[in-house]
Parts: C-alpha cells; sequence; structure tokens
C-alpha cells in the first residue's frame, strides 16, 4: 500500500496540510462517489503519486464525509485538485484534467532534479571532497545548463582544483542578467589563477621554444609544466603537435593521456583530444 495516499478528515486535517506540507507538495483531491470524471482522475493521480513518492502526498478529500473539509477550501465543482505548500494553497485545477494536465501541473511545484545534486554538491564541497562535488554539480548542470548558480558552483568548483580554461568557459556563457557578486569573485579568482600559471620555469621553456620551434624534446618539456600548471589545453596541443610528427617520441603519448585523464569529468577537452589520439593510433 502507498504510505504517500491518506484519506483526509478532521482529526488529520491539520497534520497534513499544516506540518507535511512544509517538507512536501500536498496536492489536495476532492472526489464524490458516483462521479465518472472523479474515478477517472484518481486513477491518474494516484499513479503520479507512486511516481513522485519522494516528494508528494496525495491527500484525499471525500467530498460527501467531509464537508466541513470542502468548504475550508470552498471548493464548488469535481473534480478539483489544489495544491499545498507550507501550509498555503499554491496552485490547482478544475474539471477534468489529462494526465500531461495534472504532470505539468506538479511539475511547476515539485522539486527539478537538479536541485538534489545541486544541494549534495554543495555540501560535498564544503568537506573539502572536489572530485565527487564535480561529478554532483556537473550531473546537475547536465540536467539543466541554463542555470546560473548551477554554473556558478561548478565554475567555483573547477577553480579549486585548478581547472580555470573549463571554469572560464562555463563564466562566458552567463547573462549579464545573471552577473551578480559570484561572477565578479569568480572572475578575480580566474584572474589570480592565470598569473600563478604563467611560472617563470614556463616562461623559460616558451622563450627557448620561440628560438627552436622544431624541438620535440622542448615541446614535451613545456607540455609536462603546463599541465602541472593545469593549463590543459595548451599541453594537449604541444603533445599533439609532437605524436602528429613521431608517435613514439619519447614519453608524449603518456603523457597526454595521463593529461587526459586528469581532466574533470565531463570536460569536453578530454573528448576531443582522445579522438585525435586514437585517430593517430589506428
Amino acid at each position: 500500500m502507498q504510505t504517500n495516499i491518506v484519506e483526509i478528515n478532521l482529526e488529520n486535517f491539520q497534520q497534513v496540510m499544516l506540518e507535511d506540507s512544509q517538507h512536501k507538495l500536498i496536492a489536495v483531491e476532492f472526489w464524490q462517489d458516483g462521479v465518472e470524471q472523479c474515478e477517472q482522475m484518481a486513477l491518474i493521480l494516484a499513479r503520479l503519486a507512486a511516481e513522485y513518492s519522494q516528494d508528494l502526498i496525495l491527500a484525499r478529500v471525500n467530498c460527501q464525509q467531509q464537508p466541513e473539509v470542502v468548504q475550508q477550501f470552498g471548493v464548488r465543482s469535481l473534480p478539483t485538485v489544489m495544491l499545498v505548500k507550507a501550509g498555503q494553497p499554491i496552485d490547482g485545477a478544475v474539471g477534468p484534467q489529462t494526465e500531461n494536465d495534472l504532470r505539468e501541473l506538479l511539475n511547476k511545484h515539485l522539486p527539478k532534479p537538479e536541485e538534489a545534486l545541486l544541494t549534495q554538491a554543495n555540501q560535498v564541497m564544503l568537506t573539502g571532497d572536489l572530485e565527487r562535488a564535480a561529478v554532483l554539480a556537473k550531473q546537475a548542470y547536465d540536467l539543466n545548463s541554463d542555470r546560473a548558480d548551477i554554473k556558478y558552483l561548478l565554475a567555483d568548483i573547477y577553480i579549486q582544483q585548478g581547472h580555470v580554461a573549463p571554469a572560464k568557459n562555463l563564466l562566458e556563457t552567463i547573462g549579464l542578467v545573471d552577473q551578480d557578486h559570484n561572477y565578479q569573485r569568480l572572475l578575480g579568482s580566474i584572474e589570480l589563477a592565470e598569473q600563478a600559471a604563467d611560472t617563470p620555469e614556463i616562461q623559460a621553456l616558451q622563450a627557448e621554444l620561440a628560438n627552436d620551434p622544431d624541438n620535440f624534446e622542448l615541446k614535451v618539456k613545456l607540455a609536462v609544466q603546463l599541465q602541472q600548471a593545469k593549463r590543459n589545453e595548451e599541453a594537449l596541443e604541444l603533445l599533439f603537435q609532437v605524436l602528429k610528427k613521431d608517435l613514439s617520441f619519447g614519453d608524449a603519448k603518456k603523457f597526454a593521456l595521463d593529461t587526459i585523464n586528469a581532466l574533470p569529468a565531463g570536460d569536453p577537452l578530454a573528448s576531443l583530444y582522445r579522438r585525435k589520439i586514437y585517430a593517430l593510433l589506428y
């Protein structure tokens, strides 16, 4: 028997409508025996209640047996569905509804799948497990790539991991209307990270390579330094230049694959260069 379907009476009215509604969405179904449209909607609502059992309570009101409850809501025709959250009616529908109609009504107010992932990612980030937090935030982003708050969290995690390029790419997709204090804070963090990543060793190797642009050994040395500074795209491009000319040169292939495997989950750079290198191999 479903535990998230309850028959409402005066005794449990306060518990469900005032207390339970603080934690879950309440769908109040007003029905009456012998009304065919009520019976049809009851079947649909029961299916939806089972589907959304974690976040929804279906509260059924028998209008013949509970006239006081009906009066509380001011219901005048059947079938009627009302949504209650935090003790207040927030939405509803009067008359026959299709399953799509009811699903659309509920989805406007039920927690979105990305919400739980976003909350979890925030919590995990605070524990210091940045790798796990990145996976969760990326999953939330994949579900809804338009939300600025998800982009900010994912970019923040990337910056803390030292992956500046994907963080920068995310911030570039945030529209002007969503550019709040987080935007400025993360831009500042990226600027500091980029400055820190431009080490004297990298500068010296870049100068040497400018004077000897076909030196594979210099390219690999510079790529290793760039990878350590999390400048992964530049590192991979240098290694790929070497591998295109000599697939067996030193540890170039190993460094390239190690760099790819160290990229954050879902980074498009990984799939791009994995395809490039595999094309050389096969």
